[in-house]
């Protein structure tokens, strides 16, 4: 009863388990060694039951038959991987084998894959759970010094039960009523229901969008472009444009701008945040235009198959305090070609961690996305690859680098009596931006008044007025989701909840909105392969298809108001 069956997702991590572990003795479906015996399932190994286990007349679809609710729902193992279940099930039961370690991915789903084959195997022995953050040898080795009580994951696995169950009751029933009732193929669920409402709110906001005009001023003068501002709304944009037309009338004649304010402020930002999956699957949709499906299947491969990169489905973005003694050898792992001067000078001084980046009380399961301390070589990236890489680095490099220092230089002057502006930015410090060599689009971009290169202007100096012109734009309607900014409203769908309970709304923020960012990726790609939504160029429109489904689904399915009910049961 000495022996330790340890179980792990894929045959890949198991064969890394394996060598770590020192069992070099192949079987059929497992490797083993003195004290191991390391196998492996091949994803999910078991899963819940169709309808017709529980009775014969569910094999055909039919309106009378529903709703179905067994009163307990069964485990069935899948057919195209019943030879490997057989060979783990053979396994766990051996007599000389005393404990399991779970040592599939450490998180809600992995979590699922191995208790449901445990529990269908009819296994009842001690667990140990392997809690890594990493694939490296290094990784392995410090996880099996370290084996969770596998008790400690219980409610982990409660969790993703109870979802699991819920969405077969319902997406069954609700995919099977609308089915039979309009003779329609029409798939449905709790989230990508939910989603796709948004998805065809947006166009609505988009056809219904009444563009409205508006105007501003600008005077050239010194070189230097003035805006005009409002003075009691500090506006520098009106839709009055008879109130812009007598201001422009009254200073039209003047020559001179009288500069009565010459404000410089000192400001530092910080680098932006490490990456959680979400945030990288959109930084990936924006810069490389990837699916999200796409960057993580990408980030994957960098975590089980390079070793270069953590544990991918994170929805942290801080690592905790006891990952800080490592980061001299991630650094250096990564520190190389493109990175090396940038990486060689955070190792010429000492790092100080901070709550920017280092937070415990914001990591559950999974610190952020960083590198591992393995060296890659990158010859050995696919294009793919190679980019997800390149981004993790380099928002792993700037959050160790100081802060971003500027002056912010502000200049208000006068014409006529009209007020007038005027922003300038001079570079203190580059700081953090040095990693994308000064190539970094931050909010500043997205500010109305645009900074410029200012010459040295002083308080009552006056300015020669070349030019004074009346400027107009449009107001212009949201944008269509893409797969960047609908993850985005996945992750945060509060806006698509009006009317809704209050503390709904607040359980759905707490609780990380729709779906999870290891499930995002599968709802839009299930939306895309049911023919619901479709893509033009980068944005996503819903189909005709679509429209039907959500004329004819419940109204409790449409709103992410049930995640949150559902999430504030468990």
């Amino acid at each position: 009863m000495n022996r330790i069956v340890v179980l792990a997702e894929k045959p890949s991590v198991g064969r890394d388990l394996a060598r770590v572990l020192n069992c070099s003795k192949k079987g059929n479906g497992y490797l083993e060694g003195d004290k191991y015996i390391v196998t492996w399932a091949l994803g999910h190994l078991v899963t819940l039951a169709d309808p017709e286990v529980y009775d014969q007349k569910y094999k055909e679809w039919k309106i009378e038959t529903l709703p179905m609710l067994p009163s307990q729902l069964k485990l069935v193992v899948i057919k195209q991987s019943g030879k490997q279940f057989n060979i783990v099930k053979k396994l766990m039961n051996q007599k000389d084998v005393g404990q399991i370690v779970i040592a599939t991915d450490a998180g809600r789903e992995g979590e699922l894959v191995a208790r449901w084959i445990i529990e269908k195997a009819n296994v009842n022995k001690p667990i140990k759970r392997l809690w890594i953050s990493s694939v490296t040898d290094k990784a392995i080795k410090d996880g099996f010094i370290n084996l969770k009580n596998g008790k400690e994951y219980d409610n982990l696995y409660a969790s993703a039960a109870a979802r699991a169950e819920a969405d077969w009751l319902v997406g069954i029933n609700a995919t099977r009523a609308l089915t039979c009732k309009y003779n329609a193929q029409l798939s449905c669920g709790r989230v990508q229901t939910p989603t796709l409402v948004m998805i065809a709110k947006r166009e609505e906001e988009i056809k219904n969008f009444k563009p409205r005009t508006f105007y501003g001023i600008t005077a050239a003068a010194n070189n230097i472009k003035l805006v005009w501002q409002e003075r009691q709304t500090k506006d520098i944009r009106t839709f009055d444009k008879d109130l812009c037309d007598k201001v422009l009338m009254n200073i039209n004649n003047e020559k001179t701008a009288e500069v009565i304010d010459v404000s410089k402020v000192h400001k530092k930002r910080s680098a932006p945040q490490l990456y959680d999956l979400t945030e990288l699957q959109r930084d990936a949709n924006k810069i490389y235009e990837f699916s999200a499906k796409e960057t993580s299947s990408i980030m994957q491969r960098l975590y089980e198959n390079h070793k270069v990169l953590t544990y991918p489905r994170t929805d942290s973005r801080y690592i905790p305090t006891d990952i800080v003694d490592t980061l001299k050898d991630r650094i250096k792992a990564c520190g190389y070609g493109p990175y090396a001067a940038t990486a060689s000078k955070v190792l010429t001084k000492p790092i100080r961690p901070n709550k920017s980046f280092v937070d415990n009380s914001k990591v559950s399961d999974h610190h952020a996305i960083i590198p591992t301390e393995q060296p890659v070589s990158l010859s050995n990236l696919s294009d793919g690859e190679r980019k997800i890489f390149d981004l993790v680095v380099k928002r792993f490099l700037a959050a160790l680098y100081p802060p971003f220092e500027y002056q912010q230089t502000t200049i208000k002057a006068e014409i006529g009596r009209e007020l007038f502006i005027a922003r300038g930015r001079t570079v203190i410090n580059p700081g953090w931006k040095e990693v994308y060599e000064n190539n970094f689009e931050d909010e500043d971009a997205k500010e109305e008044l645009s900074e410029q290169i200012l010459p040295d202007i002083n308080k009552k100096d006056f300015l020669k007025i070349s030019d004074i012109i009346q400027t107009k734009g449009e107001t212009r309607p949201p944008a269509p989701f893409d797969e960047g900014s609908l993850l985005s409203a996945m992750e945060n769908p509060v806006k698509y909840m009006a009317g809704e309970n209050k503390d709904l709304i607040k359980t759905i923020g707490e609780t990380g909105g729709l779906g999870t960012v290891a499930t995002r990726a599968d709802i839009i790609e299930k939306l895309f392969n049911s023919f619901l939504i479709e893509k033009k160029g980068k944005h996503i429109f819903i189909t005709s298809k679509g429209r039907q489904l959500l004329e004819l689904v419940p109204d409790d399915l449409k709103s992410p108001a049930l995640t949150a009910q559902w999430e504030q049961k468990l």
